[in-house]
């Protein structure tokens, strides 16, 4: 088949990617520089961009399906995706896959990931959305500065247990879902395993590595203090305050069975995610 992943150069785009050359499968990837991409037998290198949201999206002529993620960084998810979606159905692609996120579902209709889920379910496209946990992936990316200058994790989350999900629990699902037509037509939220505390995820990341990892409970503000320092925009620290409080009142923490459901394959642990990278926090 020939398939359309946005954001091909992103952590979970890129995966579902891999997969899908690896099941034969002619990839077209849409990303801001399609000149730098990785040359691959099966892979087409295409322009999109989230700040010009309506080029590039032509592309979808060639292909049958296609999986879409929101770009981190924007919080306007809907005026990011809806050209895309607008052409699939001009077009009358066989199917879309969205990965929104876990508990989008449950927002005020009017809220920009809730309103494309819904202009996506409401386009006659068939399709699935992915809502995933927060990643395990985040300790090695956001959360990785205090982990290798103070050996803290800095995060608001209270005692709170979340089901963090290893990014290739995600794209395994997500190519599950391209390929597959059992799953049209649902929204399915995507957890690991078993649900841990931050101090618990510090535990064993020292367990991993052998240093003294820690956790230590900021408030709202410090966050988001850290994030306009890093370089994330006001309104998507804001936005990124908002789910952690969500995480904090204990929305993420729920086990499903779905990662199973929908791959064969039991979700990754911690501890096999924490042994697979422990190289990474002992730069």
């Amino acid at each position: 088949m020939k398939i359309f992943v946005y954001g091909g150069a992103g952590q979970i785009s890129s995966s579902v990617i891999s997969k899908l050359l690896d099941l034969g499968h002619e990839v077209y990837a849409g990303t801001r520089k399609p000149e730098e991409g990785k040359k691959l037998p099966g892979l087409f290198w295409v322009f999109a961009d989230a700040t010009q949201p309506t080029k590039g999206t032509e592309i979808l002529e060639k292909v049958e399906r296609a999986f879409f993620v929101s770009p981190p960084g924007f919080t306007d998810q809907y005026s990011v995706l809806s050209p895309w979606f607008e052409k699939a159905k001009e077009v009358s692609l066989k199917k879309i896959v969205l990965m929104s996120a876990m508990g989008v579902d449950f927002a005020p209709p009017e809220a920009p990931f809730r309103k494309l889920e819904i202009s996506l379910e409401n386009s006659g496209v068939p399709y699935t959305i992915l809502r995933p946990n927060w990643f395990m992936q985040n300790f090695q990316t956001y959360w990785l500065s205090g982990i290798l200058k103070d050996k803290k994790i800095f995060f608001p989350a209270g005692n709170a247990k979340t089901s963090f999900i290893h990014t290739d629990d995600i794209s395994s699902s997500a190519v599950s879902a391209l390929l597959n037509e059992q799953f049209n037509g649902k929204g399915i939220t995507l957890t690991g395993k078993e649900a841990l505390t931050h101090e618990e995820v510090a535990e064993k990341i020292s367990k991993h590595t052998g240093l003294q990892v820690g956790y230590v409970d900021i408030s709202p503000e410090t966050f988001k203090t850290g994030l306009l320092q890093a370089g994330v925009p006001e309104d998507y620290a804001s936005f990124m305050v908002f789910i952690a409080g969500a995480l904090k009142e204990g929305h993420s923490s729920p086990i499903l069975n779905t990662v199973r459901e929908i791959t064969g394959k039991d979700p990754i642990s911690f501890d096999e995610y924490a042994e697979q990278n422990k190289k990474v926090w002992l730069n």
